[in-house]
């Protein structure tokens, strides 16, 4: 049985194109915002209070839970509205990245312009879904 061929992306700026823009440029904004949550942690005290375990958690996700375990002496300062962005913002770009990479490699695999078509809106519902409840854990917490 011979198997169909998917035909190669057309040349230009497309959707294609946009999405292997962004996968490039997200992993780029989550090394920017793991590199300022770093540096503001420190700014912070987190270097005489924290264990470099908890400063990588609070780098990948800047949330005060991850800092009310440690021998920090005032939460408020990691409680701010910033930190929050910040938070928000690695949610998005990962969940993106993350998301759009699963789908590079289901693409792969399906030939059916259809189902490729579903399965990126299936995604899309999937990353909302996922973004609207980390966006309520980030702001509740």
């Amino acid at each position: 049985m011979k198997t169909k061929q998917r035909p190669a992306p057309l040349g230009g700026f497309n959707f294609d194109y946009i999405m292997w823009l962004f996968t490039r440029l997200s992993a780029l904004a989550m090394y920017l915002i793991v590199i300022v949550a770093l540096t503001g942690a420190l700014l912070m005290s987190a270097r005489q209070n924290m264990s470099i375990a908890d400063l990588m958690r609070w780098a990948f996700m800047p949330n005060p839970n991850h800092v009310a375990s440690t021998n920090i002496p005032d939460i408020e300062v990691w409680k701010t509205i910033f930190w929050q962005v910040m938070a928000i913002l690695m949610l998005f770009f990962a969940g993106a990245h993350g998301l759009h990479g699963l789908l590079n490699v289901v693409e792969d695999y399906i030939s059916s312009r259809r189902i490729r078509m579903s399965l990126r809106a299936l995604v899309l519902v999937i990353w909302v879904a996922i973004s609207l409840i980390g966006i309520t854990v980030i702001v509740t917490s």
